[in-house]
């Protein structure tokens, strides 16, 4: 897999100020109300060669954003560059170095596999031959089934070799693996991982936090529209003072306040989630589940659920947004 040369000197991506607002007129359901602002002044640097990504739950902007850099929105204001290029200037060079795979991508179910990626290469000045693409994405066995034959992992993979056949600069995964089986997915990251080994720029939405762990060298948190915080997933999850978690329910609904348990040795943050269930980030479980225990059972309750974790980015979520990734 070869990622098309480009100059190191400009990032792949770089936005600044970006703004997108939908008129309520224009939404159903919205009658008179006030304007929605979808994105609301972020500002974006994406490296070469790195896998991006942007995070956040439904609402938060981030399909918004990464619709306008693939050059299907128009923002309302602020700056797109993608390879020192804008869609005002050179939108057709910029479609012949970007590829794009979508969550769910509708391709004719009554052509072959070989027929759909000619279909694609014909589109591209520059293709890559349909064996080494066949190749890539594992799919050689299938070239002459139907898409309509296809499963859902190997249409996803039949997605991406269309994504990549104009041999891109920069490829858009926007929620790759939602629905697909742990084999598909996993196959699909080492899609992702070598395009990028050979020097593409990855931009990736998802709601799977260990996908995000995996593939992504930085990602963005996103929530109403603006990034909230930005770094690789290691240095977010030591952001949050502790690198593990102790998630634990107490027997017939009871309850510890809040305070008795950050006066707990070793622990650094505490929240309760609606489903009674408490989750602790602590630097030394050791100390911290001793304590914990005898805390509890001096107030006479008893522990329903136990249990102990590595902290991870749906930790740093949650704590910055009170939500969880998938919520609304």
């Amino acid at each position: 897999m070869q990622a098309a040369p480009s100059n190191p000197l400009r990032p792949a991506v770089s936005c600044r100020g970006l703004r997108k607002i939908y008129d309520a007129r224009g939404l159903p359901g919205r009658g008179a109300r006030a304007a929605v602002v979808a994105v609301d002044g972020l500002d974006l640097e994406i490296r070469r060669g790195e896998c991006f990504g942007l995070l956040g739950p439904n609402g938060a902007g981030k399909t918004t954003t990464v619709e306008i850099l693939e050059g299907i929105l128009e923002p309302s204001a602020g700056q797109v560059e993608l390879l020192g290029m804008s869609w005002a200037r050179d939108e057709v060079r910029l479609r012949e170095r970007i590829g794009v795979a979508l969550q769910e991508t509708r391709l004719p179910e009554r052509l072959s596999v070989t027929e759909v990626l000619d279909l694609f290469r014909s589109f591209y000045p520059r293709s890559r031959p349909v064996a080494a693409l066949l190749a890539d994405v594992e799919l050689t066995e299938k070239r002459a089934a139907w898409v309509g034959k296809l499963s859902g992992g190997q249409r996803q993979r039949l997605a991406i070799a269309c994504a990549l056949v104009g041999e891109p600069d920069i490829l858009f995964l926007d929620e790759p693996t939602t629905g697909l089986d742990p084999q598909s997915r996993r196959q699909l990251w080492d899609l992702a991982l070598r395009f990028r080994a050979a020097g593409g720029t990855i931009v990736l939405t998802t709601h799977y936090m260990e996908e995000a762990a995996r593939l992504c060298d930085r990602v963005a948190i996103i929530d109403h529209g603006r990034i909230i915080k930005e770094g690789s997933p290691a240095e977010l999850i030591r952001g949050l003072g502790a690198q593990h978690v102790i998630e634990f329910a107490l027997e017939g609904g009871a309850a510890v306040a809040e305070p008795d348990l950050l006066a707990l040795p070793a622990v650094t943050g505490a929240r309760l989630s609606a489903d009674g269930v408490c989750a602790l980030t602590v630097s030394e479980p050791a100390r911290a589940l001793p304590a914990l225990i005898a805390l509890v059972s001096g107030r006479g309750a008893a522990l329903g659920r136990l249990e102990t974790r590595h902290a991870t980015l749906e930790d740093v979520f949650v704590t910055l947004t009170g939500r969880h990734l998938r919520d609304g």
